[in-house]
């Protein structure tokens, strides 16, 4: 029984099928299955009797061009797709300029002005001059210009002479799909490349801040929430120490804030009073005019004064002055959440504010305890977020640093946590989680594809490798260490081969629909 998500799938295969048979009704041409050669350069295949099929990459485009056999004095029909690199998208606006030059005669130009159909080119070309061509096809779009430089093509005197040198020939394995399905999906081609592999563990990760770089201001008593001038907002940042707000207490009994500041005004006053007190006596006792009795007394009443005066000031300052109890930041960083507006009456222990400089985090993964024995001391990790499209490396030395790994099994989750810190590169939030991958060990050198080229087919690993623009070949590989979201293929592809990276699931199920059948254009 197929599974919801085959049977979705295989019905989007059916549907980009069935759009290529129309545009095969609509515009009358050819069918597919030149294999090329080496992805990454010009590959000139197995020809059929309708001409040439080549394949070439430019640093932004692949260029895919079928055209029939050049003659003198004939037009022919060049059928260009032009897909940009970045997202496998085509073309939608420029115009492309087919050169043959070389051998001996002068350099002609055909111009087609604009795509006949979105990614698709079609120039017509009536060779002047016979013999061996350089062919040249430039892609001129306003982002930019791209050279394909195809190499030699033979320009024939005479129909005959093309027919002679084009006998039939038998189409080379492959398994089709078209450019036209290809930009209808998510679908990527990536170039296998020479590298190291580092092996890895998989884990569960937390991005949390660091223990000195967060802090959860919650109400120190029951009172009303009173702005420190503008009032604090999400995102704002903040110095320690910086008076985020005050809060007005509620007092018990019959005290109010007001209470407290009159008694803390009268004991300023006392203790004036006692002070002139005392000087007069001193000045008494100087003159003989008192006993040293009265002097003795007026000292004592001051000191008693003063007493007074600093324990109402400290009652009042306990309990924030005129303004109230000043709400500070602790550590500097950037408000990640406020929880109260101003003029709020809060009850004591509800939280506040909470800081938290994000400048630099901590990755916490939670590493399985099967997995610690081969982990060791970890060299580095990587990370995957939801919500961002290229993973997050951690490369202690540089942009980070491994702070432990716990000596202690949870007893719950039967984890051990693995703490890196590193440099937020932007965009990632506290409490995030993310999928990690821990590095274990040195690397070996290997051919490296993504991870995401790698398909489960029944136990065995497959890769899709591209031999034409719109012809791919199944793989059967042998993988070794998955480095970040890179895997090392030990065995299968060479480097410079390219593979499907993103929709070899819809290439596979396109293997077994009856309708992939070739298309035209």
């Amino acid at each position: 029984m197929k599974t919801p998500s085959t049977l979705i799938a295989l019905t989007i295969v059916a549907l980009l099928l069935a759009g290529c048979g129309e545009k095969k009704a609509a515009s009358g041409g050819h069918d597919h299955g030149a294999a090329a050669q080496a992805a990454g350069h010009a590959d000139h295949g197995d020809h059929g009797p309708e001409g040439e099929k080549l394949t070439h990459f430019s640093d932004k485009t692949e260029l895919y061009v079928e055209f029939p056999a050049l003659v003198v004095g004939q037009a022919a029909t060049f059928v260009a797709h032009s897909t940009w690199l970045a997202d496998f998208k085509p073309v939608t606006q420029g115009k492309l300029t087919v050169l043959l030059a070389g051998g001996s005669a002068p350099e002609e130009r055909f111009v087609a002005d604009a795509p006949a159909v979105p990614g698709i080119f079609k120039p017509n070309v009536t060779p002047k001059a016979g013999g061996e061509r350089e062919l040249t096809l430039i892609v001129e779009t306003p982002n930019g210009s791209m050279t394909h430089e195809l190499g030699p093509v033979q320009v024939f005197a005479d129909a005959k002479a093309a027919a002679a040198n084009h006998g039939d020939h038998a189409d080379s394995s492959g398994i089709p799909f078209t450019k036209e399905q290809q930009w209808k999906i998510d679908f990527a081609t990536v170039e296998a490349v020479k590298g190291t592999a580092r092996p890895s563990v998989a884990a569960t990760a937390t991005i949390k801040a660091q223990p000195d770089g967060e802090a959860l201001l919650a109400a120190p008593a029951a009172g009303v929430l009173r702005p420190a001038g503008s009032f604090p907002r999400v995102g704002q940042a903040v110095h320690k120490g910086q008076v985020l707000a005050y809060l007005a207490p509620r007092l018990g009994g019959e005290t109010d804030q007001a209470t407290l500041e009159a008694a803390a005004g009268k004991a300023r006053i006392g203790l004036e009073q006692a002070r002139r007190e005392r000087e007069r006596m001193e000045a008494l006792f100087k003159d003989e005019a008192i006993a040293e009795r009265r002097l003795l007394e007026a000292r004592a009443n001051e000191r008693m004064a003063e007493a007074e005066a600093n324990a109402a000031q400290a009652r009042q300052a306990q309990l924030g002055g005129a303004g109230g109890i000043a709400i500070r930041a602790p550590v500097a960083g950037t408000l990640a959440d406020v929880a109260v507006a101003p003029g709020a009456f809060v009850a004591e222990g509800v939280p506040l504010f909470h800081v938290a400089n994000t400048g630099r985090l901590w990755l916490e993964a939670r590493v399985p305890e099967s997995e610690i024995g081969r982990l060791g001391t970890p060299s580095g990790a990587s990370f995957a977020v939801d919500g961002f499209a290229q993973p997050f490396v951690i490369e202690p030395g540089k942009n980070g640093k491994l702070i432990a790994v716990g000596g202690v099994v949870d007893a719950n989750t039967r984890t051990v946590p693995a703490i890196f810190e590193f440099a937020n590169p932007g965009g990632l939030r506290l409490g995030m989680t993310a999928k990690a991958q821990l590095y274990a060990g040195a690397g070996v050198e290997a051919v490296l594809v993504p991870a995401g080229a790698v398909q489960d087919e029944s136990g065995t690993s497959v890769v899709y490798v591209q031999i034409g623009g719109e012809s791919f070949e199944r793989r059967i590989v042998r993988v070794g260490a998955r480095d970040g979201e890179r895997v090392a293929i030990l065995d299968g592809i060479d480097p410079g081969q390219r593979v499907v990276g993103k929709g070899a699931y819809l290439i596979r199920l396109s293997t077994s629909m009856s309708a992939a059948v070739g298309h035209a254009h």
